[in-house]
């Protein structure tokens, strides 16, 4: 048995697979507030009320997460001097958002005065950027690697015909890039995301801007993580 339903439920049983689903909640919600602002105002609201309650809820199953990037440095910290130094960077700046992001929860609940939601906001979402921009570039760095690997796979498949061996590193490489490509969207996506908190300004905070960029790295998400 491993029809969809069945990758359905064990999508939906990894915290990143619920975490995608109530994400998109949150933005598809936001989109709908946005459109329907003038002409349906008490619609807008509800509409408001879920991306908020989606938006807090996510902070609380994020819980702990920060762990996440120093068990990474811990367990792999890159192959290369260069990808070492990428990944602490990356996973140190990630330790920050999770981290800071709890006292951003826990002041908008309430538990905590709510006049730190503002600064907690601004350092969760500068760490948010600055790791995400050395995941962004050790990933492209990887993909470079990857389509030289290919080309010389690719002469070599010439040279010696029936090649099953170059064939299936051809495939790896491929789905590799793949993977990779919804990753940089994800991490761009939520950049965006990121500078509407840090620096506010009319594209990054516009509702279409964030919303979309929202539901990009969520749906990204949703494929990186779906059971193959």
């Amino acid at each position: 048995m491993n029809d969809t339903v069945d990758k359905l439920v064990i999508f939906l049983a990894k915290r990143d697979g619920i975490d995608k689903l109530v994400k998109t909640f949150q933005y598809v919600s936001k989109l709908v507030n946005w459109q329907v602002e003038t002409t349906h105002p008490d619609l807008a609201n509800r509409f408001k009320q879920w991306e908020v309650s989606s938006g807090l809820s996510r902070k609380a199953f994020r819980t702990g997460r920060f762990l996440t990037g120093f068990n990474g440095l811990r367990r792999n910290p890159g192959a290369t001097p260069t990808f070492k130094f990428l990944a602490v960077l990356a996973n140190a700046g990630e330790m920050v958002y999770f981290f800071f992001d709890h006292f951003l929860w826990l002041s908008r609940i309430g538990t905590l005065d709510a006049k730190l939601a503002k600064r907690m906001s601004f350092v969760s979402a500068f760490g948010e950027s600055f790791g995400y921009i050395f995941f962004i570039v050790s990933d492209l760095i990887v993909m470079k690697q990857g389509v030289e690997a290919e080309r010389k796979l690719m002469a070599l498949q010439e040279e010696e015909e029936n090649s099953k061996d170059a064939k299936e590193k051809i495939r790896k490489i491929r789905g590799d890039r793949v993977m990779r490509l919804m990753a940089v969207a994800a991490n761009v996506a939520d950049l965006i995301i990121a500078a509407a908190e840090i620096e506010p300004n009319p594209f990054c905070n516009h509702p279409l801007s964030l919303g979309i960029s929202g539901l990009v790295s969520a749906w990204a998400g949703w494929y990186r993580n779906w059971p193959s």
